[in-house]
């Protein structure tokens, strides 16, 4: 028998054992913990303008590891709650953050009953059981929720022990090094979806033009940004199941100068879930839509038909508008010359109401379309455009501009509040709408739809030139706003 077994710990006993250390080596350094982030102010400022670019400000923030409470105040909760295993720092957060509520407990045995917006794990790499802790922080999310882990890039094992040894960095315990694809298999056994991951910092102490460099432009770009020492990885609980009969949908039919569509929209817009509104949003027609849309409401009485005054401005503001007249749970936008085929709305609906995405795009890039659908200029620009908003929000977007697409109202409801915010005018509203659901890290999903030929009116979409050179505008603002983080 060896005779070092009797200090052994085994089973059960070895784990807590391996937690009781790491709560003692968080208690030694929580007096000086603040120190050392002071000392490394501009490393902790990328990752606080990361995390405060991630998570909405005035949302319900739990902070697990949320050691003296400095990222928990970075993102401006409206209700924050910080967990952490030392009650020393448990105790120094309090005392800075007395507006928020900390606790001392174990992450894999959180005392907390209450849903929260948004769960930052942090320390991830020094939890005991990393699955269990997902396990229970999954009964805390909302359906919505999103969890964010921030852990280290495991190739930086040999950089950070030498920092610790010239006193660059506080010193850490002993480390499980989790490879990203460790931590997606542990959240999908979880009952987790990844996302997303944001990788950054390849110059963690500042470096005059060097850092910026480094951070603001290589960290963006394969094969740089797998060198990069932090990852932030974005994860949604697996939505529940929901009941189709108990969903609303409003349809809404942005139109100007369609007279000859009306009717045929009316006949053709499926009912869906517990009840379909169609809202029609007149943008100053010429030629009669509006009094065409009053003769569908005399002729369907049993039909939820609304009729909207669009501002006259352009597309995407008349959209707008018809989402703020919107009561339903879902919003649909199907434009008014029916080139994307009505009869395929219920694809969209299915789509969304079984999880399978938060934003769905419609795609006119798959299927045949027929001769006169779309020109080649503007085929060109829009598998042009969908590759860039693929690489701008790490999500497979195939076309940018088909008029239709599909999200909750709550989802608007968080999106609209960016409306603006991108510095170029989006006269459309496409760019808006996926600009605002990446931002906001909605999992976005693309639909094949079978694109047709208008069969009354013309297209609004003129000028191919010009707009394609707003569009690309629209993106350079993207890349500041994603990638740069401006």
């Amino acid at each position: 028998m060896n005779s070092n077994s009797h200090n052994l710990l085994w089973g059960m006993s070895a784990l807590d054992g391996r937690r009781t250390e790491i709560q003692t080596h968080q208690s030694k350094f929580a007096e000086t913990r603040n120190l050392w982030i002071d000392s490394n102010p501009y490393f902790y400022n990328q990752i606080k303008d990361l995390l405060k670019f991630i998570i909405e400000p005035h949302r319900r923030v739990l902070n697990v590891r949320c050691q003296t409470g400095f990222f928990l105040e970075a993102v401006q909760p409206s209700f924050g709650v910080g967990t952490e295993v030392s009650p020393e720092m448990t105790r120094i957060a309090k005392n800075h953050y007395p507006h928020h509520q900390f606790f001392t407990a174990n992450p894999e045995d959180l005392p907390l009953q209450q849903l929260y917006d948004y769960i930052l794990f942090d320390s991830v790499s020094d939890t005991v059981d990393v699955l269990e802790t997902f396990n229970n922080l999954r009964r805390l999310c909302y359906p919505h929720a999103r969890l964010i882990i921030y852990t280290y890039n495991h190739m930086w094992q040999p950089i950070i022990r030498i920092a610790e040894k010239l006193q660059l960095k506080m010193p850490m315990g002993e480390q499980n090094w989790l490879s990203e694809n460790d931590l997606k298999n542990l959240l999908y056994l979880a009952d987790f979806e990844w996302l997303k991951t944001y990788r950054v910092v390849l110059s963690p102490k500042k470096v005059p033009i060097l850092s910026d460099i480094a951070n603001n432009i290589l960290a963006h770009f394969p094969p740089f940004n797998k060198l990069c020492l932090v990852n932030v990885l974005i994860a949604r609980p697996n939505p529940p199941e929901r009941n189709p009969n108990n969903t609303s949908v409003s349809v809404i039919v942005p139109c100007k100068n369609e007279h000859g569509n009306i009717e045929s929209a009316v006949n053709r817009i499926p009912a869906m879930g517990r009840h379909t509104e169609i809202i029609f949003c007149d943008d100053k027609s010429t030629d009669g839509t509006a009094d065409e849309v009053r003769r569908m409401q005399a002729l369907h009485p049993k039909r939820d038909i609304k009729l909207v005054d669009g501002p006259g401005i352009c597309k995407a503001k008349n959209v707008w508008t018809g989402f703020e007249a919107a009561q339903e749970d879902i919003l649909m936008i199907l434009d008014a010359d029916l080139t994307v085929m009505p009869e395929e709305l219920p694809n969209f609906f299915k789509a969304i109401i079984d999880g399978n995405g938060e934003f769905i795009n419609g795609s006119r890039l798959v299927y045949p379309m027929q001769e006169m659908a779309m020109k080649p200029a503007n085929m060109m620009g829009n598998k042009f455009f969908g590759a860039v908003f693929s690489y701008l929000l790490d999500q497979t977007i195939k076309d940018t501009l088909c008029g239709t697409k599909v999200l909750w109202r709550a989802d608007w409801q968080r999106i609209k509040s960016l409306l603006g915010s991108w510095g170029i005018e989006d006269r459309w509203g496409d760019y808006e709408l996926l600009f605002g659901a990446g931002k906001r890290h909605l999992k976005i999903i693309d639909l094949p739809v079978h694109y047709q030929e208008r069969v009354y009116g013309v297209t609004k979409m003129i000028r191919v030139f010009q707009n394609g050179m707003i569009m690309l505008r629209m993106c350079v603002a993207g890349f500041m706003k994603f990638k740069m983080r401006y």
